[in-house]
């Protein structure tokens, strides 16, 4: 098992007793901490190309991105990828939470060592991947500019503050969605494209996704009148699109086309990019992931 924590946890005392622990079992664990943007990536691709036989990613959401990123990078047909894990000590921990992963590093440890991995779906753009959910328009905006010094003391409450700071100047964006038997074209709000279903600090953008059913769950909030705008975005921080569902348009897709005249910002597990044109689509059971026998994101189990 080869660990890649992220390096402002590298000091998080629970972690290391947890690692400690985990050895006097006999279990062969080494740790690799990240100190530049992309050393989870270059780690995660060293592990693989080494043969590690299980990859674990330790931080939020942006370090499991940057790990299945590197677990992917470069690889060729027929090769046999390392099973993840992941022990959540992020702010957010998204993907974590709506996954039903342990949130205690021990039990997380736990569940990678003692439980076989599940195949799930990945979410791919060009060259980037993402296990959670891709965001464009208000989410990402409110992601990006969300301080981080905040976040250290307000943990996912610091998103919903900043949203709410923010929604008053929110604009929306042109563009033209395609996708099986599927075409949207105008102005939107919010994009919301789940391989998961909740992202900046737990807003459910779409609650129905599952992780292994080979298709993303796309989740449209086109232009509001100005009247309700204010209404609107507050419910969608507060309550997830549960909270403005009748202002939000949903489908299930394995791909998905979007095309803008100006730059868009779209943001993976808390990682962004930006074009004006992408194709999202979803690797059906690409990467074996240990998660609880109960995992709530599985088809069988989803609510």
């Amino acid at each position: 098992m080869r660990i890649i924590i992220h390096g402002k946890q590298a000091e998080n005392e629970e972690f290391r007793a947890a690692v400690e622990a985990l050895r006097a079992t006999g279990r062969e664990v080494e740790v690799r901490v990240t100190w530049d943007a992309g050393d989870g990536a270059q780690f995660a691709r060293r592990a693989r190309e080494e043969g590690v036989r299980t990859i674990v990613a330790a931080g939020g959401d942006g370090t499991l991105n940057e790990v299945v990123c590197g677990i992917f990078d470069g690889v060729e047909n027929g090769t046999t990828l390392p099973a993840l894990g992941l022990v959540p000590l992020g702010t957010a921990n998204d993907f974590a939470r709506s996954a039903g992963v342990p949130l205690a590093p021990a039990e997380a440890l736990r569940l990678i060592a003692e439980g076989e991995p599940t195949p799930i779906d990945i979410g791919r753009i060009g060259e980037r991947f993402f296990v959670n959910v891709a965001t464009g328009g208000f989410g990402t905006q409110v992601t990006l500019e969300t301080p981080d010094e905040l976040k250290r003391i307000l943990g996912a409450t610091a998103y919903l503050l900043t949203g709410l700071q923010k929604f008053t100047s929110m604009a929306s964006s042109p563009g033209r969605f395609r996708g099986p038997d599927f075409t949207w074209e105008g102005n939107f709000l919010v994009l919301a494209v789940g391989n998961g279903r909740q992202a900046g600090g737990g807003h459910i953008l779409c609650p129905e996704a599952t992780i292994n059913d080979g298709l993303l769950d796309v989740t449209i909030m086109p232009e509001i009148p100005s009247g309700e705008l204010g209404k609107t975005l507050s419910d969608l921080l507060r309550n997830g699109v549960g909270g403005a569902e009748s202002s939000v348009g949903r489908t299930r897709l394995p791909w998905l086309e979007l095309e803008s005249d100006t730059e868009l910002a779209i943001n993976l597990d808390g990682e962004s990019l930006s074009g004006t044109h992408f194709r999202i689509e979803a690797l059906p059971r690409a990467l074996r992931v240990h998660l609880p026998p109960d995992c709530p994101l599985l088809v069988g189990n989803a609510a």
